[in-house]
């Protein structure tokens, strides 16, 4: 791995829910002692489970919501607990391209007002010249300013929302599953612009995916969660998963050649209700491989030639 561009250490966040006249308060968490390491250059994927914490753990990396605890430092410096001018202006170092294009984009503004909006909010001016470079830089032609979201296609939409997120050329860049409402082919596209914008600008990205094909094919590491934690992170496309959480979900994606299908066996048990934990690891209830020690308590994420696993009996 490349120079640091992220750390993060024992990420972690609670929400707090209900209460009233007939019910109390509980707690939930969300994400759960993440430690995180994003290399300058790197494209990292992380895959799991709808509702596994992957979107918060976006969200708590860029402040856009609060960490109940942990340290995140982006570049060498640190962002938990800066106050709100520093943070303002750590955040030019960083953006976001999220999944819906259709809903991302503010309908009352043209796209020239759309992309001047970074520079609006931080206070800094914005030519049309640099409107019509953002643009280009995402092969769409000068023309397409003065339009407004609904005059365009899904494709365009999300080339927009990119084109937004560089505005300010920032260094890291986490894509919230950006092709995930598109069309197949339009999703490749989308893909294939994004490497070229990594290279051309020097981006580091975390990448949101549950298409675990596209995670193999873009990402240089992959990082697995279930249930707010991180289970296991492999050091590149090609290792060999070695948490069965992990095995379970590589052998539930379709692959294209009849041949290298394999019988999916699915998994047993109901996941854990995020209210209520078990002591041990989360997804022993559900794994063929669980000795007692799982139920006890929770395995660490223990590294070995960059291939980390969080599991007392991996494959």
């Amino acid at each position: 791995m490349s120079e640091p561009l992220l750390v993060v250490k024992g990420l972690t966040k609670r929400f707090m829910t209900g209460g009233g006249w007939f019910a109390r308060p509980r707690s939930m968490t969300a994400v759960r002692s993440v430690n995180l390491t994003v290399g300058r250059g790197e494209v990292v994927g992380v895959v799991g489970e709808s509702g596994c914490g992957k979107s918060t753990l976006a969200r708590l990396i860029l402040r856009l919501i609060e960490p109940t605890e942990g340290d995140i430092t982006l570049g060498g410096t640190r962002l938990s607990g800066i106050g709100q001018a520093e943070l303002r202006r750590e955040r030019r170092r960083m953006a976001m391209v999220f999944q819906d294009p259709y809903s991302s984009l503010d309908p009352r503004y043209t796209i020239a007002e759309t992309l001047a909006e970074p520079f609006r909010v931080h206070g800094l001016p914005v030519t049309q010249q640099a409107i019509s470079g953002m643009l280009e830089a995402v092969s769409l032609p000068a023309s397409a300013a003065l339009r407004y979201p609904h005059q365009m296609s899904g494709g365009q939409r999300q080339r927009i929302g990119i084109a937004r997120a560089l505005a300010l050329r920032p260094e890291f860049v986490v894509l919230d599953e950006p092709t995930a409402s598109l069309d197949v082919s339009i999703q490749a596209q989308i893909i294939e612009l994004l490497a070229a914008l990594r290279e051309g600008f020097g981006l580091t990205y975390l990448f949101i995916s549950h298409d675990l094909g596209l995670v193999r094919y873009f990402c240089d590491r992959i990082v697995v969660m279930y249930l707010g934690a991180v289970v296991e992170v492999l050091p590149d496309a090609r290792a060999v998963p070695r948490h069965p959480y992990t095995r379970a979900l590589m052998d539930s994606s379709f692959a294209p050649d009849p041949k290298a299908r394999r019988e999916i066996a699915p998994l047993s048990g109901e996941i854990p209700s995020p209210f209520n934990l078990p002591p041990g690891c989360a997804f022993a209830g559900r794994c063929s491989r669980a000795v007692e020690a799982c139920r006890s308590a929770s395995p660490p994420l223990t590294e070995e030639g960059g291939h980390a696993v969080a599991c007392f009996n991996p494959l």
